[in-house]
């Protein structure tokens, strides 16, 4: 089965607590048993966490060949420039490693979001703002660290759709398995696993 859940912020994209933290956990929510997270989103990011129970799944979605898309919605501190919207798009140096090229722009006007418990913190000099990006991978914290190296550090983060399929159909703390036609979605190629998946569902 493929699970879209629409995680809250403060909870861990796992099912084991870690010692000391204060974050919930998947365990809380009640999913199928057999089924594990497609990838991460940190426990204070919110939005689209899929979960499975069928290896090539995860394979064709997370395998970089694949390049598959991923959209998140970002709240900043400032107003990026379109200079700084071209340097997310054009590919970013972060430590040894630069991004891939991505698609990057603002929301005007901004986006109609559940509120977030806890808010987050505003200051009254800085003006804030919402940026779309859309990426083919998936480094640790990537997103963050981007706007941070833009100046722009980030205030909330959101996934909002994977492949062609999109969050809104969920409130936070929800999930529901999906249909064929949301897989589909979700996959972009269909639903019948790829060949190649054979030979690497069992690594």
């Amino acid at each position: 089965m493929l699970i879209a859940f629409y995680k809250p912020y403060g909870v861990l994209s796992q099912f084991r607590p870690i010692q000391g933290s204060p974050f919930r956990t998947l365990a809380e929510f009640g999913f199928p048993p057999g089924v594990y997270p497609v990838g991460r989103l940190d426990a204070k990011s919110e939005g689209l966490l899929l979960l499975s129970d069928e290896p090539w799944i995860v394979y064709r979605l997370l395998h970089p060949r694949f390049r598959h898309r991923r959209l998140y919605w970002v709240q900043v501190e400032g107003i990026p420039s379109e200079e700084a919207l071209q340097r997310l798009q054009s590919g970013m140096r972060l430590g040894k490693y630069r991004t891939r090229p991505c698609r990057a722009w603002r929301l005007v006007p901004p986006p109609e979001v559940p509120p977030r418990e806890p808010p987050i913190r505003l200051r009254k000099t800085v003006p804030t703002s919402w940026i779309a990006i859309e990426l083919t991978e998936g480094k640790y914290h990537q997103v963050r660290r981007m706007t941070a190296a833009l100046g722009h550090p980030t205030l909330r983060l959101l996934r909002v759709s994977i492949g062609n399929f999109s969050l809104w159909s969920l409130r936070p703390g929800q999930w529901r398995i999906l249909n064929a036609a949301e897989r589909a979605a979700v996959l972009e190629l269909g639903d019948h696993p790829p060949k190649e998946s054979s030979s690497t569902a069992e690594t």
